[in-house]
């Protein structure tokens, strides 16, 4: 592959879930996250340009949605304070729990994504008994690790982290089980990804207080495993060598997905983060003489009145217009539908923030600024594949490399700052 060809690619994927991650900071939780997933899933669609994924870029999205979602179980907070001590082993214990909990989002965002890329007619993957076995190692894990063996990660906090795990080592022995090796690389490039990138967010947020900006450098850890979190995942895909599935979709089989991305996942998203205590304080936070009451009303309706549009749009156009058994899509098909879904979420961004009424939140405008930056380089990215098949003790020494650059951010961190508010500590 074109070395400048592929960089250009994974720079796309990583503004892509780095901006959709970004966002997803208003609203947390596995539906904003799912959310975001299924905007990093798309946008390798967009990228790699090929007809047969096009067929199936419904199932893509929403098994990246599914797969970064379900992360959104993990609470880490704290684990975010134990990097912001000064004791070494407090602070190195906080990146590497970071690297563990993004490594999650990744290993399973990337294995779900991939199992679908991998998927054809003659040899399906077996959806129920994946989700199954992952159910079981969920309970297992939790159980054996948190309530038997005691290994806590984040006290008092939910330990679901060890559920995530679980979850992980069930996919991958099925993945091992069915030979899936390119959805194997695939999972484990967006897992090194998606671990290095909140990990080093989490140090450049520490050096962000450090240097005393006026800036969210919460929202710049976000970004940090989004956008390394995509390259992950994009340089996963692009190496490895994936079969040539159908060109055309099965309309039976599009409703599903189209409902969940384009309802479920933003009305839950709408549910549970425009609460009117919410807006209220924030109109008020920046001015108390605002119509606080009447701004909420009227952002709480045009928030749930997109979510019904952009779901309405979507069913007409890609499920009950083609009236037809099997469907062709084209890549403006799928582009529209990417720019229409990330679009919505940074609106819903702007809109939960006020950002419409007020500069004090600057980070809303960079998300805009992202669009429209993929809208220019998207069409012109195509990426090219090759196949370096899997490569154990390569992939060993980049994750004790890993280890060893946070020894020396943890050194670098706790050597530029005394105490930060925030800080927390997991051993005395």
């Amino acid at each position: 592959m074109n070395n400048r060809q592929l960089l250009y690619a994974l720079l796309i994927a990583g503004i892509s879930l780095g901006t959709a991650w970004a966002i997803r900071g208003q609203f947390g939780h596995e539906q904003g996250a799912a959310w975001a997933g299924g905007v990093g899933g798309l946008s390798i669609v967009l990228i790699a340009k090929r007809k047969d994924w096009y067929a199936k870029a419904f199932q893509l999205a929403l098994a990246s949605a599914a797969g970064w979602g379900v992360g959104g179980i993990i609470s880490y907070g704290k684990v975010v304070g134990f990097a912001r001590g000064l004791e070494f082993g407090n602070v190195y214990y906080g990146f590497l729990m970071l690297c563990v909990i993004g490594g999650l989002f990744g290993l399973i965002g990337g294995g779900l994504f991939g199992l679908t890329l991998a998927s054809s007619r003659e040899k399906p993957v077996q959806w129920a008994q994946l989700i199954t076995e992952m159910t079981a190692g969920a309970i297992l894990f939790y159980y054996l690790l948190i309530e038997q063996l005691g290994w806590l990660m984040t006290p008092p906090r939910s330990e679901a982290w060890a559920a995530c795990l679980g979850m992980t080592v069930a996919l991958f022995w099925y993945m091992i089980r069915h030979k899936q090796h390119s959805a194997m690389r695939l999972a484990v490039f967006a897992g090194l990804g998606g671990g290095f990138g909140f990990a080093f967010g989490n140090f450049l947020q520490v050096m962000g207080s450090v240097s005393g900006l006026h800036f969210n450098f919460w929202n710049v850890m976000e970004y940090s495993i989004g956008f390394f979190g995509g390259v992950g995942m994009a340089y996963g895909t692009f190496t490895s060598e994936w079969e040539v599935t159908d060109t055309q979709a099965s309309r039976s089989h599009l409703l599903a997905p189209i409902i969940i991305l384009t309802l479920i996942i933003p009305f839950i998203v709408w549910d549970q983060s425009f609460e009117t205590k919410r807006l209220v304080e924030t109109i008020q936070g920046f001015d108390p003489l605002a119509d606080a009451a009447g701004i909420t009303t009227y952002v709480q309706w045009v928030a749930l009145f997109l979510v019904i549009a952009f779901a309405a749009y979507a069913m007409f156009k890609y499920y009950i217009r083609p009236n037809a058994p099997l469907l062709t899509f084209k890549y403006e098909d799928i582009q529209q539908f990417f720019f229409l879904n990330l679009g919505l979420y940074t609106v819903y961004s702007i809109l939960i923030t006020c950002a419409f009424i007020s500069l004090y939140r600057v980070e809303q405008y960079l998300y805009i600024l992202n669009v429209a930056l993929l809208v220019v380089l998207m069409k012109k990215t195509e990426a090219s594949f090759s196949d370096r098949g899997l490569n154990l003790s390569r992939w060993a020494v980049n994750f004790l490399f890993i280890i060893a650059i946070f020894a020396i951010l943890t050194a670098v961190a706790i050597s530029s700052h005394g105490e930060l508010n925030g800080a927390n500590r997991r051993f005395e």
